[in-house]
């Protein structure tokens, strides 16, 4: 029985690790995207050396906004889907469009194009992968919902740990001088290989005993959602029931988006609005920071990826995995929705670093040590504050 735990725990690291890996490589590789974008046209702007193409320039932003609309309807869409289409075929489905856009991604490594299609091109590729991937992370969670709490923790830490590996793999690349497109190449067929892990992974896991029970539990009563158990919804027909107030009907009736809205908005909110603070600054913001002591040595070449991007997936995982030995503050506490509306001081801190280009704005926080210290506690309170939310919200 405790391999058969370890089996589930393990398959939804892997699920978890293969949902953020692919998306994760492709901000890793922000690189080799803009470096295929440069033509004759420069921005027009008031900042010294800022040589960049217009399409250059706009890449973070607009990748950005590509990532999070979609990413932003599919998850409403999901409380929809999951009702017209079978978990299987969205969660197969999922993987087997993101893969395939990596693929295809892997391919126009080693094909030359105009900058403005690969620009358009890499656009619809950031919207497909985001709103397949919210499609996914909703059934995988709605998924982790029918069994213990703790498995919403592999997912998370498996979510944490896919930034991390692609960060170190940025590092390695940077320290054996390869080529910009190599890397890419290379980081876009990992990818793939993880997704194909992802989704053996997925075929194994109904065979599993430990899950089919929890499985049939969650379907033992035909009439609820085949994702979540909503009892908390039921709860008042259920006392009444008791009571002999209510009939059987009742009891049966299953609730309305409207009724579990009510019961987690809180939560609903809260990761929401985690993410939101979290997605709008790292890493358009974040990336942009210049270092300030490495006056053209190697640092500056590391700098990015070591206090950026290596920095934030490793806080960030150690904070998604805290929450499998430490869930504090508790679901009903008021503490915490106000940490998590403090972490909007880190917009404003980030921005007085010394991101570069800038026009107006003065630089307060110079030094490096100011941003990787600013870069710890940022990307530590995403990692346990939203784990913590889902972690308590399917419950």
């Amino acid at each position: 029985c405790f391999a058969l735990y370890n089996a589930v725990w393990l398959i939804f690291f892997m699920l978890g690790l293969g949902t953020l890996l692919p998306w994760n490589f492709f901000m890793t590789a922000t690189a080799y995207f803009t470096s295929r974008l440069a033509d004759n046209s420069t921005v027009v702007g008031d900042a010294e050396g800022d040589n960049r193409s217009v399409l250059q320039a706009k890449f973070n932003n607009v990748m950005t906004l590509c990532a999070m609309i979609p990413l932003l309807v599919f998850t409403c869409l999901n409380s929809i889907l999951h009702q017209r289409i079978p978990q299987k075929l969205r969660i197969m489905g999922s993987l087997s469009a993101i893969l395939l856009v990596f693929l295809v991604t892997a391919i126009l490594v080693k094909l030359s194009m105009e900058p403005l299609p690969f620009f358009v091109i890499t656009m619809a590729k950031i919207v497909i992968i985001n709103a397949f991937g919210a499609v996914l992370q909703g059934s995988l969670f709605g998924m982790a919902g029918t069994l213990p709490a703790s498995y919403t923790t592999p997912i998370m830490s498996g979510q944490g740990l896919a930034g991390t590996f692609a960060a170190f793999s940025m590092i390695c690349a940077i320290a054996s001088g390869s080529a910009i497109t190599d890397s890419a190449f290379g980081y876009f067929i990992t990818a793939c290989a993880v997704i194909g892990l992802a989704i053996l992974s997925y075929i194994a896991l109904p065979k599993l005993e430990f899950f089919q029970y929890y499985q049939e539990k969650s379907h033992s009563s035909p009439e609820q959602d085949e994702e979540n158990k909503m009892d908390l919804c039921f709860e008042p027909a259920l006392e009444e029931n008791k009571q002999g107030a209510s009939t059987s009907e009742d009891v049966q009736k299953s609730p309305s988006i409207v009724d579990i809205f009510k019961k987690i908005w809180v939560m609903a909110f809260s990761v929401c609005f985690c993410f939101t603070v979290t997605i709008g600054t790292f890493p358009a913001v974040t990336a942009d920071v210049k270092s300030t002591i490495a006056n053209g040595g190697a640092w500056g070449d590391y700098f990015i990826p070591v206090s950026c991007f290596l920095l934030f997936n490793v806080c960030d995982w150690a904070g998604r995995s805290l929450t499998a030995v430490c869930m504090w503050p508790g679901k009903d506490s008021k503490l915490l929705p106000m940490l998590l509306l403090a972490r909007l001081v880190f917009v404003p801190l980030f921005m007085l670093c010394n991101v570069q280009p800038r026009y107006s704005i003065p630089i307060f926080f110079e030094h490096d040590a100011w941003y990787i210290i600013f870069m710890i506690f940022f990307a530590f309170s995403n990692g346990y504050l939203a784990s913590l939310c889902m972690c308590f919200g399917p419950k």
